[in-house]
């Protein structure tokens, strides 16, 4: 860069994190070189960087601290490589990059020399308060540490620009490379395990360790966690326990009728006492036997039959896509954070004549508020001719409405509105009510022609994302703070508004388009007080709200003609299924989701491990759906030809080196030293279906192992096979 002095600090990092990430690209099989050379020029008098050298920053005092018994400074950070997640709780792109953050600390953790510090930068008033900081952080499972820079001082100090950014730190505390956006997991993985290796030959990378404590204050003392969107059908409701990664149903009295999933997170079709999900967010009744569900982390839309007592995955492949357009069948689709579900009903516009109208059967839509691609999406069950005469495949998914930018804007053509970040769904007979959380307004949608339209909030400009605020009143005089859910009364026509970040319930009459708070009072007289309500629904009866009180872990119900509160409690005793997290230790079923395979690795110089999938006869590799392996944890003793792969007719082939000149002591011997994930798309005579399962290899413990007297490893090869049995509803090991 020439000229470095026109340049700011931050500039010039960007700018040598572009080319560092084209040379990357473009040299991937000298990888280890381009980082190298790139790491080289911090130790030199480059002048071009010489003003990123001359940075001065540091966390303000007195900040609040998530996840550490003390403060930390990056001061006393000398010696590690520092990662800052510059993020706000409220953004879906914050989100998805935690997953990869967290893949980051798994294979490097602090003592390796990284350390990754979350730097909550808010972008609305209510991401200030810390109580609300630390319900996002056990929501989302964040095990790092967080500060709360709730002024945004070291932002502003920085020149950070969007939410999220990544600044990765030197050893010597000099920002070396800025990463905005998403989607930087492989190239930050391999930039880290480059740069420790570096910095540990110069010897400047210090082993300790940090006082890291996870933060568990406000934990939820009821048997809710986190609750989101809730669902009624006559006289039962369905909840999305997001937070304990599962879906109850219950009777209007409160009766526990289904648990559905487990405490731990997964994503495993199957019977209703082994399926997993993760942190699902939308649910949704077909029927009185069937739900759809949301499921948000596995990036996922699933059905559960309460009547075969089954779930099994309509669309997603488990890992977050990025389509703006999609159009595949089922599980062979890719999803991005689908937060809401919502059923619409309508006939065929084929032109047809038909005697009678009224006896042409009515097809199934479900409504999919895709947050993270900023859409409304459909999944179309049976099939139907729609929009503009289009014909839908039976089981596809596709975009409907929104051309995938983050924006508030309105349009007649579906495809030339766009959203920010649609979070919450309601049906009413012509119109489809949508929770725009991230430009705070609430929008609506045709269902005749897919023409967008204001309801309440946000501002004319479609780019102005930040006109927030509390605020009752009509169209955009209005004012919310990120809403996340909204239900339609369609006795009296009123929208209810779960206006979140505001901690407040509000009603929309969509005649005229003007919005109130409702004042709500508990039964003693007190005002109802709520933490980031994110999901209603109106009752069978169509006088009661059900109300998700999200950061109080309850539920309330509200007499819509008194407009008092009282607790909706849960009774579990009652329950009719039990989860495999309530029920005792199985190993059968447990080797459904982790499968364990003793072998001898660290007793040899090199190890090939061929996998092999033996599919039951009913069973078939879904033709051009990618059969995909990942590894997600590797003994550091350890090194592998490649990280991830595709399997090529149900194998896959991973060589290991040991590095070490000893075998590890005995006490690591139960520790997994690989740890692979699988995800299969697989199809049967009738559907498609998605298996994802790990394989843990152990070191295999020889006689001659001893924690005073290590074992010499053979510089040998050894061969091993691994097969793996899989039908409808197993995996096991041959």
């Amino acid at each position: 860069m020439d000229n470095s002095e026109e340049f700011s600090a931050i500039d010039i990092v960007t700018f040598v994190t572009e080319q560092l990430q084209q040379n990357y690209l473009s040299n991937r099989a000298n990888k280890a070189k381009v980082f190298d050379e790139f790491l080289g020029r911090w130790d030199t008098n480059d002048n071009s960087i010489a003003k990123v050298k001359s940075l001065n920053f540091e966390f303000e005092t007195d900040l609040d601290w998530f996840n550490v018994s003390r403060p930390l400074t990056l001061a006393g950070l000398r010696g590690k490589l520092v990662v800052l997640d510059f993020f706000t709780y409220c953004c879906i792109n914050c989100m998805h990059v935690l997953p990869e953050l967290r893949a980051l600390e798994e294979r490097f953790p602090v003592e390796s020399g990284l350390v990754v510090v979350g730097v909550h930068s808010p972008k609305f008033e209510n991401e200030r308060t810390a109580a609300n900081i630390l319900s996002a952080a056990q929501r989302y499972g964040i095990k790092h540490p967080i500060v709360n820079d709730s002024k945004s001082a070291l932002w502003r100090a920085l020149s950070i620009r969007c939410w999220p950014s990544l600044l990765v730190l030197s050893p010597s505390g000099m920002p070396m490379l800025l990463l905005m956006g998403e989607g930087h997991g492989e190239f930050l993985r391999d930039f880290v395990g480059a740069a420790l290796s570096f910095f540990d030959r110069q010897q400047k990378i210090n082993f300790f360790s940090l006082p890291l404590q996870l933060s568990t204050d406000l934990l939820p003392a009821s048997n809710l966690r986190f609750p989101a969107k809730i669902a009624v059908l006559e006289d039962q409701y369905a909840v999305a326990d997001a937070g304990n990664n599962r879906i109850i149903v219950v009777t209007n009295c409160g009766v526990v009728k289904y648990k559905i999933g487990g405490l731990e997170a997964g994503f495993v079709d199957g019977s209703l006492n082994i399926a997993r999900f993760n942190n699902p967010q939308g649910v949704a009744f077909l029927d009185k036997n069937t739900l759809i569900v949301a499921d948000t982390d596995n990036h996922a839309l699933r059905q559960v039959s309460l009547k075969n007592r089954v779930v099994e995955t309509l669309a997603g492949t488990g890992s977050q896509g990025n389509e703006r357009t999609g159009g595949k069948l089922g599980p062979l689709q890719p999803l991005s954070s689908p937060w809401d579900v919502s059923v619409f009903r309508t006939r065929d516009m084929d032109m047809s004549f038909h005697v009678d109208e009224l006896n042409v059967p009515e097809k199934t839509i479900v409504l999919i508020a895709m947050a993270g691609t900023h859409q409304i999406w459909g999944y179309f069950p049976e099939g139907i001719i729609w929009w503009k005469f289009r014909k839908f495949e039976p089981r596809c998914c596709v975009s409907l409405i929104g051309n995938g930018l983050e924006e508030n804007r309105n349009n007649s053509y579906p495809q030339n509105a766009a959203f920010a970040q649609p979070s919450g769904l309601a049906m009413s007979t012509d119109y489809l009510y949508i929770a725009d959380s991230e430009s705070s307004s609430i929008r609506k949608a045709s269902m005749v022609d897919g023409k967008v339209m204001p309801v309440v909030g946000g501002d004319r400009n479609p780019l102005n994302l930040f006109a927030f605020g509390d605020e009752d009143g009509k169209l955009y005089n209005a004012k919310l703070q990120h809403p996340l859910g909204v239900a339609y009364n369609n006795v009296d026509r009123k929208l209810y508004v779960a206006d979140t970040y505001n901690h407040k319930i509000k009603q929309v009459d969509t005649e005229t388009n003007i919005i109130s708070t409702l004042s709500i009072k508990n039964k003693d007289g007190s005002t109802l007080a709520l933490r980031e309500p994110s999901g209603l629904c109106v009752d069978a009866d169509r006088n009661r709200l059900l109300v998700a009180d999200t950061n109080n872990h309850g539920i309330h119900i509200i007499d819509l003609v008194t407009l008092t509160a009282e607790p909706f409690l849960l009774d579990f005793n009652q329950i009719t299924n039990t989860t495999e997290t309530d029920a005792p230790h199985s190993p059968s079923k447990v080797s459904g989701l982790e499968l364990v395979k003793k072998i001898p690795v660290l007793h040899h110089r090199n190890c090939t491990i061929n996998f092999s999938m033996r599919l039951s006869s009913d069973l078939k590799f879904t033709l051009d759906a990618a059969q995909k392996w990942t590894v997600k944890f590797l003994n550091p003793a350890l090194e592998i030809n490649q990280l991830n792969g595709l399997l090529a007719e149900g194998k896959c082939s991973l060589k290991l080196v040991n590095k070490s000149s000893l075998t590890l002591r005995t006490e690591t011997l139960n520790q997994s030293d690989l740890t692979i994930e699988f995800a299969l798309s697989l199809c049967d005579s009738k559907s498609c279906l998605i298996k994802k399962f790990t394989v843990s290899i152990v070191n295999e413990r020889s006689n001659e192992d001893s924690s005073l007297h290590p074992t010499i490893i053979k510089d040998d090869t050894l061969d091993v096979v691994v097969g793996i049995h899989i039908n409808q509803f197993n995996i096991n090991l041959c």
